[in-house]
């Protein structure tokens, strides 16, 4: 029915977006508007008044203009806003892994000066002194992570035996501070060691915040691929593609899945 097709066609006439997802909706109003038109012919009315009911019984021509506007606007929106909500999840988890990263090697840096700046002062003289321990605990109150010192004299140690003397040994020294690690930090405290080979060695207790970098990483990961999967489903839906193949190429895939996703829609029209 000429009409009917012209009517449609000129609805539509002006609304942006997926022409796939276009003509298919178009092609289910003209289908609607059809049969609608072929049901009041039956019950009497001329082919002008049977269009004009059928339209009317659509909502009218501003109401169904509206419609159609809005449903691919609301449609393009709500799947944009997942994408973007995705992509800054995956952006935001990077960004919070790196600064971990940074803090963590920012602080073994330090852990590595301030080992160094013990063992200076532990060679100034030939044994361990009062001012040589003040010295020491104030080096270690100057940092934030480390929560303890212990100086073991190792002379006559070999190197080789170094780490099981200090697993027994009691230290010539050692001094603790509280070091802030509430249980939501999840914090590790390690041993740092330097020495050995000559008279000291010294062991620093040291605190991580590492593992915070793999739940971050994980989580994001998790999150954004789910928000993708959404966003991809939604397209497919929306293209009459979706199937479940297509949801499990999406959720183990992602971004690669989809693409396959286009690149097998682009052939399918091109054979067609």
């Amino acid at each position: 029915m000429k009409q009917i097709e012209a009517y449609v066609e000129e609805l539509y006439q002006g609304v942006g977006g997926n022409k796939k997802e276009i003509n298919e909706s178009k092609k289910e109003m003209k289908s609607h508007l059809l049969e609608a038109v072929h049901e009041l012919k039956q019950e009497g009315k001329s082919e002008k008044e049977a269009i004009q009911l059928a339209i009317e019984r659509f909502g009218g021509e501003q109401e169904m203009r509206s419609v159609v506007g809005q449903l691919f606007k609301a449609q393009r929106i709500f799947a944009n806003w997942i994408l973007y909500l995705a992509i800054t999840v995956l952006l935001l988890s990077v960004v919070a892994v790196g600064l971990i990263s940074a803090y963590e090697n920012e602080n073994a840096s330090e852990n590595s000066e301030v080992a160094s700046a013990v063992h200076e002062i532990l060679t100034s003289q030939g044994s361990l002194t009062d001012s040589m321990k003040t010295e020491i605990a104030a080096l270690i109150d100057g940092t934030d992570q480390i929560s303890k010192v212990e100086i073991y004299n190792v002379s006559g140690v070999g190197v080789n035996s170094v780490f099981d003397f200090v697993k027994s040994a009691k230290p010539e020294y050692q001094y603790s501070k509280s070091v802030w690690s509430p249980d939501w930090l999840l914090a590790n405290f390690y041993p740092y060691g330097s020495g050995g080979g000559d008279k000291w060695y010294v062991q620093l207790e040291t605190r991580l915040i590492g593992s915070w970098m793999g739940i971050i990483l994980f989580s994001g990961l998790a999150v954004y691929a789910t928000l993708f999967t959404m966003w991809a489903i939604i397209n497919a839906y929306h293209h009459r593609r979706l199937t479940i193949a297509w949801i499990i190429a999406f959720a183990i895939f992602n971004v690669v899945g989809y693409l396959v996703y286009i690149l097998v829609g682009k052939r399918k029209v091109r054979y067609n």
